[in-house]
């Protein structure tokens, strides 16, 4: 941007981010704002809306509700958290409306995108305290008795009604819970399931306060660690591993990590780490594209999990010739189509 050449930098993480002493940040790769459309997308036939989750923290969403066969249809829930290296992007941004739009389409599900707190000015953990107080939020809609309002789909974000949404309410199966995301948002998505893990979820279950989480799906997750994996493995004696981007990024958002880069929310594979049996989900689908340079951490996590004695059942689907969230940026290739049935797929299963 013309304005920011006069600024003094502080930080830079290029392509992505540039942070300038007088604490103004450019985010070189956000995608623009977007309205929802509560008059169903012409394309897709998808409503969207926003609401207010929290004002403080400032947490909201956008949700999505496809076209309904019937009036009073049920749909399976998914909570998704976007991606880009929890520092840019948005629920709301064009690149994610898209995304939904097309996911919510195919997989006749009632999404529910979690606009959580960025860093640097909000560093880790606070997307991922956001996106368990948003989890939570809309998990206490399993209890809740539905809204009978004459045009309850067509009310905006002033008009959640005791902080409940009627959409959850009158559409939400909640016995038909997903959790999802891509890149850093499947990074949130294991640590969401993880947290959830720690609880009793049977006891709460009978207490009326728990929720089960059906599946969780895991695209392109974010993960990484000191020690090479993969084709890491394969750099010569020179290679500097704490100057690969994925590196730097963690210490950008998170730079009080305990542990830096092995801590477990970004390395949950090694001795240690707590087990990966623990994660609250029945089934899990891990999804790597063959150039990704996060590919060979996703393969590893499928394979520590199946290892873990976890319960539920683990996909893992691999499309090759292809590179990060490639399907979020060209929705429209042949092999984006394909990540969008698989998903699908694992969504109506």
């Amino acid at each position: 941007m013309a304005a920011s050449t006069n600024k003094e930098v502080a930080k830079e993480l290029l392509p992505l981010i540039r942070v300038y002493k007088d604490g103004s940040v450019e985010r070189m790769m956000d995608s623009p704002y977007v309205p929802p459309t509560l008059d169903p997308d012409p394309q897709f036939g998808v409503s969207s809306k926003d609401v207010t989750i929290s004002q403080n923290p400032a947490i909201s969403a956008r949700l999505y509700l496809p076209k309904l066969a019937q009036p009073h249809q049920k749909l399976p829930v998914l909570v998704y958290f976007h991606g880009s290296a929890f520092c840019f992007e948005s629920a709301f941004s064009f690149i994610d409306h898209r995304y939904l739009n097309i996911l919510v389409s195919h997989s006749q599900v009632l999404a529910v995108s979690i606009e959580y707190r960025l860093a640097p000015e909000h560093l880790l953990p606070a997307a991922y305290e956001d996106c368990w107080a948003a989890f939570q939020w809309v998990a206490s809609h399993r209890n809740s008795n539905s809204i009978n309002h004459h045009d309850h789909d067509h009310q905006n974000h002033s008009n959640v009604i005791n902080n409940k949404e009627p959409w959850l309410l009158n559409h939400g199966d909640f016995e038909r819970l997903f959790i999802g995301g891509d890149s850093a948002g499947g990074n949130i998505v294991h640590n969401i399931a993880m947290k959830a893990g720690e609880d009793d979820q049977e006891s709460l279950l009978k207490e009326g306060t728990g929720v089960r989480i059906l599946g969780a799906f895991l695209v392109h997750p974010f993960f990484w660690g000191s020690g090479p994996v993969g084709s890491d493995s394969d750099v010569s004696d020179n290679y500097d591993h704490k100057k690969r981007l994925e590196y730097l990024l963690w210490e950008f958002v998170y730079p009080t990590a305990p542990g830096g880069i092995d801590n477990p929310m970004i390395n949950p594979v090694g001795s240690g780490k707590p087990s990966l049996a623990k994660l609250a989900c029945s089934r899990m689908l891990v999804c790597v594209a063959g150039k990704d340079s996060l590919r060979d951490r996703g393969v590893l996590y499928v394979n520590a999990v199946k290892g873990s004695g976890f319960g539920g059942e683990v996909e893992f689907f691999e499309v090759k010739g292809e590179d990060h969230v490639f399907h979020i940026t060209n929705p429209d290739s042949e092999n984006a189509k394909k990540m969008f049935n698989r998903l699908a797929s694992f969504l109506t299963k």
